[in-house]
């Protein structure tokens, strides 16, 4: 694990929209990992997700997440934060997912009906490989 704060190389990483895989875990400490849109703001990380999903009753129960954004054509290059969930806050007038999917897609998000919730993660530490390797 590296030191924070994260080098400005492992910043630009991860300002990219990324194809990236994110880990809770459940009650019972199975590890749980989906793929997911992420924004890189102010050191911390943003994820959204509609609010009927499992993922969040495991973030309420457990906030600890781990977040792995690979290079868009180079999967070798990678980085991996790890740290907790310190919001948890509802995405009034879906803002939040309109600005991730905007980040990936061009596009505001299409679906308006479903309420969402917005997670913000805290990095407490983080690895990187191939571009993004620590020294």
């Amino acid at each position: 694990m590296a030191d924070l704060p994260l080098p400005d190389d492992v910043k630009n990483l991860l300002r990219k929209p990324n194809p990236a895989v994110i880990v809770t875990l459940r009650k019972d400490g199975q590890p749980v990992s989906v793929a997911t849109w992420y924004l890189f703001e102010d050191d911390r990380v943003l994820v959204n997700m509609d609010a009927s999903r499992k993922r969040l009753d495991h973030l309420r129960n457990d906030p600890r997440v781990s977040l792995t954004a690979l290079a868009e054509g180079d999967w070798y290059t990678h980085v991996s934060v790890q740290g907790k969930v310190v919001e948890l806050v509802d995405d009034v007038g879906l803002g939040d997912i309109d600005r991730l999917a905007t980040h990936y897609t061009g596009k505001p998000y299409a679906n308006r009906v479903n309420p969402r919730i917005s997670a913000w993660v805290e990095i407490e530490s983080w690895h990187g490989w191939g571009g993004a390797a620590q020294s």
